[in-house]
């Protein structure tokens, strides 16, 4: 998988609109990064769209995949529920909300250029915020507090979404909130968001990786985790807290992608097994590369013309969760 991903990193570099030779991304590669070769046999335009243009989005993408990847294996441990992913907890309708109230009527909050990332950010933040305190209300968070009480904020915003499009008498703003909704790389850059996406998401893995064991255990259920020696409240906190800043930076930097976060945890589970210390980093390494490739598909299909990215993980995902719930539907039968 890390081979794949290396590969499919650079071939998301050269495919796009206009194709670039791997011999030449492979080069501008080598020269940016070990100075090899020494002078530059290419041309600016070249060196501008393999560097400064397609290089971030490629990244961004494996991180976003990853991040979306993790995320969903640690919420169906966290609620028990194989058809759990990373939009469950509301965490994506806030981030929506946030930026939807950017586009449309500039909330800014005094950031500029950034004002988009940031206004998802914190519509992301406080929106989990919310669900942790609504499923704390009742007592001790548990799992199915946890899923009712995102399923409930998650609703609530997306009608707030909709009503501030409604409410909006830009045509232009609103084509942008929608298009934002269905996941976009666009935005992508050399720049604090990519910065803030590696550090959320590799530290996210990291963590998910370590506390393997728990996870396996609470993924048993409460009862087995208490008998292990682990707390399944405190550890639900951990992880809705970690796992609510990982999904508001990755939303925050692309916008709604759904799918990835339900379909690679199974992926990854048929790989290497279910113990999360050795599936949390393949299914990172999966969704780094299926994210890669679905944003080529949205680069290329319909070139020049761009393809939101959460219509192609969609196609993909849907089909899978069809098959999902045959087979859930036999194993019960």
């Amino acid at each position: 998988m890390v081979a794949a991903l290396g590969l499919s990193l650079v071939a998301g570099i050269a495919l796009g609109a206009v194709h670039v030779p791997f011999a030449a991304v492979l080069e501008v590669l080598g020269h940016h990064l070990f100075l090899v070769p020494d002078e530059r046999t290419w041309s600016r335009p070249r060196e501008s769209i393999v560097w400064d243009v397609r290089l971030p989005r490629v990244l961004l993408a494996s991180l976003v995949g990853a991040g979306l990847a993790v995320c969903g294996m640690a919420l169906q441990a966290m609620v028990r529920n194989l058809l759990a992913d990373p939009y469950l907890l509301g965490v994506n309708s806030g981030a929506s909300t946030g930026a939807a109230a950017a586009i449309l009527f500039g909330v800014t909050l005094g950031l500029g250029e950034h004002a988009l990332s940031a206004s998802a950010f914190v519509g992301a933040l406080a929106a989990s915020v919310l669900v942790y305190a609504v499923a704390r209300s009742g007592g001790r968070v548990t799992s199915t507090r946890l899923l009712l009480a995102g399923v409930a904020v998650g609703y609530a915003l997306q009608a707030v979404t909709s009503f501030l499009i409604f409410a909006s008498d830009s045509a232009e703003g609103a084509r942008s909130v929608m298009f934002w909704l269905l996941g976009s790389l666009a935005l992508a850059g050399w720049g604090q968001p990519l910065a803030l996406a590696a550090v959320v998401v590799l530290l996210t893995v990291a963590v998910l990786t370590i506390f393997g064991r728990q996870l396996d255990a609470l993924g048993v259920g409460d009862e087995t985790a208490l008998a292990l020696g682990v707390s399944p409240e405190r550890l639900r906190t951990l992880l809705l807290v970690l796992v609510s800043l990982c999904i508001a930076v990755v939303v925050s930097a692309a916008g709604s992608i759904g799918f990835v976060g339900l379909v690679v945890p199974h992926l990854a589970r048929r790989a290497v097994g279910a113990a999360h210390a050795r599936a949390v980093p393949v299914a990172a390494l999966i969704g780094a590369v299926l994210l890669v490739w679905a944003d080529v598909i949205a680069r290329v299909l319909l070139a020049p013309q761009e393809i939101p990215i959460g219509i192609i993980t969609a196609v993909v995902g849907a089909p899978f969760l069809l098959i999902l719930v045959r087979r859930l539907q036999a194993t019960a039968a």
